[in-house]
């Protein structure tokens, strides 16, 4: 079969999956932002959903029938209109929803997220500081209406895949803050919440 033919097949079923794709309050929105160095070393030692880069997320709000994005960037938890948020990459965004038997963790979840809204961006990368990085706002959202821990933390790495240094982007960005790197403490990035069982990626965006 011809290469073309089957390039415009995919990207006309891609668009048509995308089409179909309404969302709803609680669906996730995984998307590689361009933002360098930094995003460029997140992107070597995560792995998101069929091994795609994922370098921020947000969740999904509607109210009064505008669609918002509840998400940590910038200076702190905000909820962003939808076409801003959708503005931050030319890359397709991936939509994940939690499965049907969590959809009840939804209300409490959206309302825990909105009681942050103004709480600092997490710049230290450092769960439980005080303040939210955007995978680390959604991983407490879903943690607060479940009562227990709903997605996982794993030990952060910010060295370089199979090296004992850190990547130089950390090593100076960690300098300039003044503390130590956070190398092995527990923590979450948008790609490891992409592959949790606990949602399905509906396509993109």
């Amino acid at each position: 079969m011809n290469r073309k033919f089957i390039t415009a097949a995919l990207l006309f079923a891609n668009i048509v999956l995308a089409q179909k794709i309404e969302l709803k309050t609680g669906d996730l929105i995984f998307q590689s932002m361009n933002c360098g160095e930094l995003c460029e070393a997140i992107n070597q030692v995560t792995e998101g959903y069929k091994g795609i880069d994922f370098n921020h997320m947000g969740m999904v709000v509607i109210e009064n029938d505008s669609v918002f994005v509840l998400e940590a960037s910038g200076n702190s938890v905000k909820l962003t209109p939808y076409q801003t948020f959708t503005s931050y990459t030319d890359l397709p965004m991936y939509v994940g929803r939690v499965k049907k038997r969590f959809k009840k963790l939804i209300p409490e979840a959206v309302s825990f997220g909105k009681n942050q809204l103004g709480v600092p961006y997490d710049n230290e990368y450092i769960y439980n500081n005080g303040k939210y990085y955007c995978s680390e706002l959604i991983y407490d959202c879903f943690k607060e209406a479940n009562k227990e821990p709903f997605f996982v933390l794993y030990p952060m790495t910010f060295k370089a895949p199979n090296s004992k240094e850190f990547f130089n982007v950390w090593a100076e960005y960690y300098k300039n803050l003044n503390i130590e790197i956070p190398e092995g403490q527990l923590g979450c990035n948008p790609g490891g919440i992409s592959t949790s069982k606990k949602i399905k990626i509906l396509g993109t965006l």
